[in-house]
């Protein structure tokens, strides 16, 4: 415990020289509110990232993919045969999952899941009038799909409900909409691979922020796209599933694998650098942060440093009169954490406020109108505690240096 005396000792060492109390103070200050500024802002950019690339990604894909090749087990079943295989090819025998009404029940018995939801996606041309583009329609259940991607809320024009009461209705991304020239109650005509043709109204169109999805996607119901691609009841080529925790999937993933007869894939696969994007920014955020508190904390141990040379005859005198080395480092030391724990409280209100005021700053982007930033309680503490260790390091080993002053030398000099 630090004596009262001792602390005295220290508030009068801070008051008497009022101006390094507080330039020592504003290093606290401005180190903490730049590591709660760039982290919540980091952290804003990459959530808002998540939910950009979430609009249409799911957690976990369920899809019949390519056979693998077997020409090598082929080989290795006859070791002391002569091989002579010409043009090796992969045989595809079934397209898409058929019967998928099994796999929907056992996927949504899984505790992790949170909703599953079926496609039929083929490419296709869409023409309208002398203008065709190619791109890609997906034939979705459209209660389920709006459950998992929240689809309906990026439709800028029309309606997405006209999707469940009008047969040939179809919602194209606003991109796609431009290059055709067509707006909502136009018609437009779509083509399959196989040659089959269809016209459809457009009952809506959708802006995502995705410029992938926006200049070549186009929705309609699961039964229209299962006529255009003539297949029965049952038939889709994905399942697209979201969990509770969308960075455990994989774990779900290969739990689902033991049981589906299919490809099963996470995000974190087959999307790996949005989670290497995410982690970089992250490390940048704190590489950053931690740099700032640290050039506090050496000014701060600059700071005392002056502060136990301006004061070494008092010291020796202190130590002359039966002051021990341990109150010589209480004295110091509590001046330090007095400075970093005021500093501290300055700098997250400072941080806050400035977090607050850029988050109120206008940014013109699909999906967003002010930049995004994050309030996380654990930001605030972090910072705090890093401020108070960094500025307690930077006193103690000033603090040490006076502790170890021989007072007969000083006084002699």
């Amino acid at each position: 415990m630090i004596s009262s005396i001792n602390l005295k000792i220290s508030g009068k060492h801070l008051t008497s020289r009022i101006k390094q109390t507080v330039i020592a103070m504003l290093s606290v200050v401005f180190g903490i509110s730049v590591y709660i500024f760039m982290n919540g802002l980091l952290a804003g950019v990459n959530e808002t990232q998540d939910e950009m690339a979430f609009s249409t990604l799911a957690h976990i894909r369920i899809y019949n993919d390519t056979p693998e090749d077997q020409t090598n087990l082929l080989l290795a079943s006859y070791p002391d045969a002569i091989h002579n295989i010409r043009n090796p090819k992969i045989i595809k025998y079934t397209d898409g999952i058929k019967n998928s009404n099994e796999i929907i029940d056992f996927v949504e018995q899984v505790p992790e899941v949170v909703g599953v939801a079926p496609q039929i996606n083929q490419s296709v041309f869409f023409q309208s009038g002398s203008v065709e583009r190619n791109g890609t329609l997906s034939g979705i259940d459209i209660e389920k799909e709006d459950l998992l991607f929240e689809t309906s809320s990026y439709v800028v024009e029309g309606s997405w409900d006209a999707l469940k009461t009008e047969s040939n209705a179809i919602v194209l991304g606003i991109g796609l909409a431009e290059k055709l020239t067509v707006r909502v109650g136009n018609y437009i005509l779509v083509k399959n691979s196989n040659g089959v043709q269809k016209s459809y109204k457009v009952v809506g169109l959708l802006e995502t922020s995705l410029t992938s999805v926006d200049d070549s996607k186009a929705y309609i119901s699961i039964r229209s796209a299962r006529q255009l691609a003539s297949k029965n009841a049952g038939y889709v080529t994905d399942l697209q599933i979201n969990v509770t925790d969308y960075y455990e999937a994989e774990k779900t993933a290969q739990h689902i694998a033991t049981v589906v007869p299919f490809k099963v894939e996470s995000w974190i696969i087959a999307n790996g650098q949005l989670v290497a994007g995410s982690d970089l920014r992250n490390i940048i955020a704190i590489a950053v942060s931690l740099t700032i508190l640290i050039v506090a904390g050496f000014g701060i141990y600059n700071i005392m440093n002056m502060t136990v040379n301006e004061k070494i005859r008092e010291i020796a005198i202190l130590k002359a009169v039966g002051y021990e080395g341990r109150d010589i480092v209480q004295i110091f030391l509590s001046q330090s954490i007095i400075i970093g724990v005021i500093g501290g409280i300055f700098g997250i209100t400072l941080g806050f406020v400035v977090s607050f005021i850029v988050n109120q700053i206008p940014f013109e982007m699909p999906g967003l109108d002010t930049l995004p930033m994050t309030y996380y309680p654990q930001n605030y503490a972090l910072a705090f505690l890093f401020g108070l260790i960094t500025t307690s390091f930077a006193g103690y080993l000033p603090a040490r240096k006076a502790a170890n002053i021989d007072p007969v030398e000083i006084i002699r000099g």
